[in-house]
């Protein structure tokens, strides 16, 4: 086999691959509009926030339909109409896996070793695909550590999978709200981690807080759209 040499310049940000976390009406779902031509791929039934944006979406109710609409996006012309897709959220999808594996399996621990398998290749497939933007978003896990500090990171059914989450994007982000001076809520996401928060950006070009738009977020890592 013939070794093909390449340098790291040529890596290219055009397809940007993140994970947004963050609590129940943190505002994640109300991120994907602000992504360029985008396709919900949702798991929670909760679009409401986002009714008048009328975006297209595909409701995933068992792995199988996950499946179905990876094979979808990856061989029909119509998908190519769509810069991005947005799954919402890896979390819930996790947890509709994990009740079809334990309806299967007599042993608990064995439903939940199939189900890391599985959503870990979901993950990969989703991530990896050519060509466009792709949104994770997942719900929020918080535990304490020694000191009892709270800490907040991604939440996904089985402690190793969520564990292993985040080590599969370049960019994590936390949803965050907080209150100005006015007590006024505002959104930001977290891109950096405090130490308390889990985030990253291996790209570099992100500020600590940016905007909750991620149109501006993919621009400035330098990806298209």
């Amino acid at each position: 086999m013939a070794i093909s040499l390449q340098s790291t310049s040529t890596a290219s940000a055009n397809a940007i691959k993140l994970l947004v976390y963050g609590q129940a009406g943190a505002g994640k779902t109300s991120l994907i509009p602000t992504m360029p031509s985008p396709l919900i791929l949702s798991a929670e039934g909760g679009l409401l926030s986002i009714a008048d944006a009328n975006l297209p979406f595909i409701e995933i109710n068992s792995i199988d339909t996950l499946r179905e609409a990876y094979k979808w996006l990856t061989t029909s012309d119509e998908a190519k109409q769509f810069d991005s897709v947005a799954l919402d959220s890896i979390s819930e999808m996790g947890e509709v896996c994990l009740a079809h594996e334990k309806a299967r399996a007599k042993d608990p621990r064995a439903a939940y070793g199939e189900m890391q398998t599985t959503m870990a290749e979901a993950i990969r497939m989703f991530r990896d695909l050519p060509d466009k933007h792709v949104l994770f978003t997942a719900k929020l896990e918080k535990s304490q550590d020694e000191m009892g500090r709270m800490l907040y990171a991604p939440s996904m059914p089985g402690n190793k999978t969520g564990q292993a989450l985040p080590y599969y994007f370049d960019i994590v982000a936390a949803m965050r709200v907080e209150k100005d001076a006015d007590g006024n809520p505002q959104r930001a996401l977290l891109c950096d981690s405090d130490g308390l928060w889990q985030a990253k950006d291996r790209s570099g070009k992100l500020d600590t807080w940016e905007a909750p738009d991620l149109g501006a977020l993919i621009r400035k890592v330098g990806g298209a759209g």
